[in-house]
């Protein structure tokens, strides 16, 4: 082993740890010394067994965060270079053709707490939210590209967007820009790249586009919605860019409405539509309740088929029952506007409303607005964003295809 500064935790957390869960908070660190914020330590139980090693933050409420549950690791340039190999050959595997636009690195789930990195073709667009990854993050970005060129893979530039509120609770400020830009001869004035999605071609945005530039999470839930869709009218609530709608309207779709609160949204939607030659689709600007409510009082069911694909309600357990009421809400008004015999797919994007309870919030909508759902599929994101047993934050997409009966 090597000579890490070792913490003691409480046997409240040694059991979620061995459940697989890879975080250790503040309240529950009950012992250590001499450790530098940013730095690895080891993480022991009360009894002196070893259980983990991981990044600490004295700043952070995530005081530890496990990078391995293997004491014989030196967590050293190889370490990491082994860990990024893991995670492209696993979605190589798993994206198949896709390879060229997924995500790459999925946080905890690959064992780099606090980073996300997505690839759009030859771009790489990364997130670091955590102290210790943000100290070794051109190390880790000069692995990624150089483990892509073994593979024969072409990266021309890193881009990165770290900022908001997660990382100034890290104690650490924003970071944006190109990385690497010598060694792999970035264009810095480039911000867009066109990837392929279900065969679709999508423009993103890697600069000003939200997040790391496009929701990639709901790829394959695009294309199942899509095969329900081929004859229907379909509303497409919070359409963003346009990643439902467009699948929907190539399809085969009838005809296919997207209206989003974002009027550069609904430009960059339209955008794509035009881009891929798709007559029978439109997009609109509006704000999604005030748009359903004035829909399902006027008794219009002119849709059937409505997709619901909000931003997240709640970034807060604390806020969980007013996320509830707007899941309800929202899907109350879609079941009013939509025929016996009509679809709806429903998701939800954020961590603290459980599969458990967003299911139950959806059948509460489906009591109240006087009609039953027969379930078709229960999905969540695509492979590329796999979800770890132990952690239950890494399942945090949902998305269910109902049919109204």
């Amino acid at each position: 082993m090597q000579n890490y500064p070792k913490v003691t935790i409480t046997k409240k957390a040694e059991k979620t740890v061995k459940d697989g869960f890879p975080w250790v908070y503040d309240t529950e660190v009950s012992a250590g010394e001499n450790i530098n914020d940013g730095g690895i330590v080891y993480v022991y139980s009360e009894k002196d067994r070893y259980l983990g090693t991981g990044f600490y933050n004295s700043s952070s409420k995530l005081r530890v965060r496990l990078v391995t549950r293997n004491s014989n690791d030196i967590i050293d340039r190889e370490f990491w270079k082994r860990k990024i190999r893991w995670a492209f050959d696993y979605r190589k595997q798993v994206m198949g053709d896709d390879f060229g636009c997924c995500r790459l690195i999925f946080g905890d789930s690959d064992g780099f707490p606090g980073l996300t990195v997505d690839r759009y073709g030859d771009v790489l667009c990364a997130e670091v939210l955590n102290l210790g990854i943000d100290r070794i993050k051109d190390s880790l970005f000069e692995i990624m590209t150089d483990t892509l060129k073994d593979m024969d893979e072409t990266v021309t530039a890193v881009w990165e967007r770290s900022t908001g509120k997660n990382r100034q609770l890290e104690g650490l400020v924003d970071s944006v820009g190109f990385r690497l830009t010598e060694s792999l001869g970035t264009d810095v004035s480039r911000k867009e790249v066109l990837v392929n999605e279900n065969g679709l071609k999508i423009r993103v945005d890697f600069v000003d586009g939200q997040k790391t530039g496009y929701f990639l999470d709901q790829k394959y839930n695009h294309a199942a919605a899509a095969r329900y869709s081929r004859g229907k009218k379909v509303l497409d609530c919070c359409t963003h860019t346009g990643g439902f709608a467009l699948n929907c309207a190539a399809s085969g779709a009838e005809t296919v409405l997207g209206i989003d609160i974002s009027m550069s949204a609904v430009e960059e939607a339209d955008r794509n539509a035009k881009m891929n030659g798709l007559v029978n689709i439109s997009f609109e600007k509006h704000d999604v309740f005030d748009y359903l409510t004035e829909h399902a009082a006027s008794g219009d069911r002119q849709w059937d088929f409505i997709i619901l694909d909000p931003p997240a309600f709640t970034k807060s357990r604390n806020t969980v029952k007013s996320a509830s009421a707007g899941y309800e809400k929202i899907n109350y008004l879609a079941m009013k506007l939509l025929p016996r015999g009509g679809y709806l797919v429903t998701c939800s994007c954020s961590r603290f409303m459980t599969p458990e309870l967003f299911e139950r919030t959806v059948a509460k909508a489906a009591d109240e607005a006087g009609v039953r759902l027969r379930l078709i599929e229960k999905r969540g994101a695509s492979p590329d964003h796999p979800v770890l047993i132990g952690a239950p934050d890494t399942e945090y997409l949902k998305c269910y295809i109902y049919q109204v009966i």
